[in-house]
């Protein structure tokens, strides 16, 4: 059927989605498009991805790619990107990230990048790029509000319960300067954890339903639906918190429709249309699966019921009804629990903007993270978790924003600072090291007599004696190989020091 959909010539187009692309890969190349338009191009910014190759087989004499996030994390995406309208424009990709790439010294690890105004540059003769506040005159007023709601006890011990695992990961972070697979799925695991409680209890247990945002939700609902003919979207990350919401207005009469990743595909046009065309659908319960390219604008109330970690993704909420062709203002709405992962998320994350400013918009030059990506990223961790027992009680929760520039330039404040290094390296040294004689000791004092065959572990380390009788051996666990290049990168430095 799609082979003979790619045979038809009279029609001078065809339209697909990047999900097929690899399946009608030799339907498209025997039809041998002049023309490729590529929308929502972020799709292919990950090179590694079957969809990514796919798209950039497609060979034709012109292309054009349209997208509002061409950088988010790393430049690697924005090169995945421009490769398919030009795959030399930056030359080598190994050339462009020395070039760009600042690290750490002595390591392979990135710290930060530099001249990206040469970047921009490079980009000019085949980059249009309008930006938000270029267009101002065009778009409505937005007032964004923060609500701050209390957690409930039983919310406020899922969410402390987490916090605690979190903060001996980090700790153990802080002692070894790295962490293990398993530590990175724990840490994971309990963030989400933290943040799907601030919720409801129900996000976690499926069982039981303390929370306050629904019903605050609810009510906030019930205010704006006074005036005649207002729409809203209301956006989550998870399921649940939609099935929770679904409760509150089972006995409000309220016309809604529920958008999210399992809605099959040929369902989802026909969802958005009866939002925009029937008056009395008046609410749109979306995951982030509707965060990307629908046209929401016959709503101008935008919810958020959780923060993304990503600012990048709460634009792309937003944006779905702030952009051309909206006709009203637009309200959005902030739900943050109080003292919790999700107060301390508020002032996270500015380098991502920073980079994509340095690099498209004139911005600074020079961006660097003060340390590598996980440093960072264990360094935000540690800001947002600790402000959970110290968040104030805000003074001013509404922030108007009359047409301002994105929200990353709103919500995006500073990067952390590096906790303090300590200042006495060898007592760290001798520390380390009666830990680690501790162990040894009490992996011995665990072993069988000689002659039996025996395994005695202690702290990761073991001790294996066989029956053969040859002597026992030491099996140590071995460290990340990021930590064994820093242990070989400083040995090499004390060892040319000393000669």
């Amino acid at each position: 059927m799609r082979e003979k959909q790619f045979r038809e010539e009279d029609v001078f187009y065809k339209i697909t989605n990047y999900d097929t692309v690899f399946r009608d890969q030799q339907a498209i190349e025997r039809w041998a498009p002049d023309l490729v338009i590529l929308d929502e191009a972020q799709r292919i910014k990950n090179w590694k991805t079957r969809t990514a190759r796919s798209v950039k087989l497609i060979e034709s004499p012109y292309c054009i790619v349209l997208t509002g996030t061409p950088l988010e994390n790393r430049l690697e995406e924005l090169v995945s990107i421009v490769q398919f309208i030009d795959r030399h424009r930056l030359g080598p990709t190994f050339r462009f990230l020395h070039d760009h790439q600042e690290f750490e010294e002595g390591t392979t690890r990135v710290i930060g990048y530099r001249n990206l105004d040469r970047i921009g540059e490079t980009l000019k003769p085949i980059l249009i790029r309008r930006r938000k506040d270029e267009v101002l005159d065009q778009l409505p007023e937005r007032i964004d509000k923060n609500f701050f709601v209390p957690m409930t006890p039983q919310q406020m011990d899922l969410h402390e319960e987490n916090r605690e695992a979190v903060a001996k990961v980090i700790a153990k972070w802080r002692r070894f300067g790295y962490l293990a697979e398993a530590d990175q799925r724990r840490l994971m695991i309990c963030l989400q954890n933290m943040r799907m409680s601030c919720n409801s209890t129900f996000l976690l247990d499926k069982k039981t339903d303390f929370g306050t945002k629904a019903d605050e939700w609810a009510t906030l609902l019930e205010e704006v639906f006074e005036e005649p003919g207002v729409k809203a979207v209301v956006f989550s990350q998870w399921v649940r918190t939609h099935e929770l919401l679904q409760r509150r207005i089972a006995d409000r009469n309220w016309d809604h429709i529920f958008f999210h990743g399992g809605v099959p595909s040929p369902k989802r046009k026909g969802l958005v249309d009866r939002f925009r065309e029937d008056p009395d659908c008046r609410l749109f319960l979306s995951t982030d699966a509707g965060g990307v390219g629908l046209n929401l604008q016959s709503a101008s109330v935008v919810v958020n019921m959780d923060l993304p970690w990503n600012p990048a993704i709460l634009e792309q909420r937003i944006g779905r009804v702030h952009r051309l062709g909206q006709k009203r203002p637009v309200q959005v709405f902030n739900f943050i629990a109080e003292g919790t992962i999700e107060h301390g998320m508020l002032g996270l994350l500015g380098f991502k903007q920073s980079l994509f400013a340095g690099v498209l918009d004139g911005g600074e030059k020079n961006v660097f993270l003060g340390g590598s990506r996980l440093k960072l990223f264990m360094e935000s961790v540690e800001t947002a978790t600790a402000d959970c027992q110290r968040a104030p009680q805000p003074t001013e929760p509404e922030v108007a924003a009359n047409g301002s520039p994105q929200a990353e330039d709103r919500i995006a404040a500073e990067s952390p600072s590096p906790a303090p290094v300590a200042t006495d390296p060898l007592a760290g040294l001798l520390q380390n090291g009666l830990a680690l004689l501790e162990q040894l000791a009490g992996a011995a004092s665990n072993t069988a007599s000689p002659g039996e065959s025996s395994s005695a572990r202690h702290g990761g380390i073991e001790i294996v004696r066989d029956e053969s009788g040859k002597p026992p051996y030491l099996k140590l666990p071995m460290p990340e190989p990021e930590l064994l290049n820093r242990v070989l990168s400083a040995v090499q430095q004390l060892v040319s020091g000393s000669r």
